[in-house]
Parts: structure tokens; C-alpha cells; sequence
């Protein structure tokens, strides 16, 4: 599975707002100067990010973005589908449950890339925004489950 730079930013704009306090508003012009990444660019990935529940826009004077949830409840796979839509290695639709690929029952690789769909899941959902934002230096690790 590729992942899009839709999807790395996405992460990383999520990573950085949820390092902050936890009533903090950060902005997106603080996310891009922090990040590195163009403000037009965040702010279209926010609005997916909004829909999904994932953060919470507050306008106005000192306005910004906040979690919508606690970084422990919110998963790097939460974020990857908010923004691209699937985690799957490919495009069967056997795999995303729209309907079963009609080559399904006599396709050789489909056990393969269930299997693969599956280890990708267990992945992006046991890492938490929590896990990322914690300082590299801290001798934090991803959990060792997924490490």
C-alpha cells in the first residue's frame, strides 16, 4: 500500500495538534510553519479530518483546531481512512466489502491479500496519536505489538 502525501500530512497535522494542551487551538498557519507543509494544502485536509470527527473547529478570535477526541482514542488508521479512504493494499472489492469481486471465488491471491489487509489493520489501529506525539527523545516506542 502506497500511502499518499495526503495521508503522511494528514498524520502529521494531527500529531502536531494533539502535542499541544489539551484546550489549546492550534492553527494551521502554526501547523505549517512547525510542519513544513503549505497552508492551503492543510486546510483541505482539514475539512475531511472535521467530517470524520477526528478534530474540532473553533472560529473566531483565538480559533483553531483541537481533538475532537482523547489522542489515546484516536489511531494513525482513524486518520488514514478520514483522509484516504482505505488502508488496503488493493483495489478488490472483496477486500473493502462493497460487494464481492466476482473473480473472488476462483482467485488465487485473494487469501493473500486479506492477509496482508488485515496485518496492515492491526497496524495503523494499534498506534494512537498518543503513541506518535510523544518526544522521540523520551525513550518512548510504538507499542511493541506493532513495532
Amino acid at each position: 500500500m502506497l500511502i499518499s502525501t495526503k495521508g503522511r500530512y494528514a498524520l502529521r497535522l494531527m500529531v502536531c495538534v494533539a502535542s499541544q494542551e489539551a484546550e489549546y487551538k492550534t492553527s494551521l498557519r502554526e501547523v505549517s510553519e512547525a510542519e513544513g507543509i503549505s497552508l492551503k494544502y492543510l486546510e483541505q485536509l482539514a475539512r475531511p479530518l472535521v467530517q470524520s470527527g477526528l478534530l474540532k473547529s473553533v472560529r473566531g478570535k483565538g480559533g483553531g483546531y483541537m481533538l475532537a477526541r482523547d489522542p489515546a482514542a484516536v489511531t494513525a488508521g482513524d486518520v488514514l481512512r478520514a483522509v484516504e479512504g482505505t488502508t488496503a493494499p488493493v483495489a478488490c472489492a472483496a477486500l473493502e466489502g462493497e460487494g464481492e469481486c466476482p473473480r473472488s471465488h476462483k482467485c488465487t491471491t485473494v487469501a493473500f491479500w486479506a492477509g496482508l489487509d488485515r496485518i496492515i489493520d492491526e497496524y495503523v489501529n494499534g498506534v494512537t496519536l498518543l503513541d506518535l506525539a510523544k518526544p522521540s527523545g523520551s525513550g518512548a516506542a510504538l507499542p511493541a505489538s506493532v513495532a
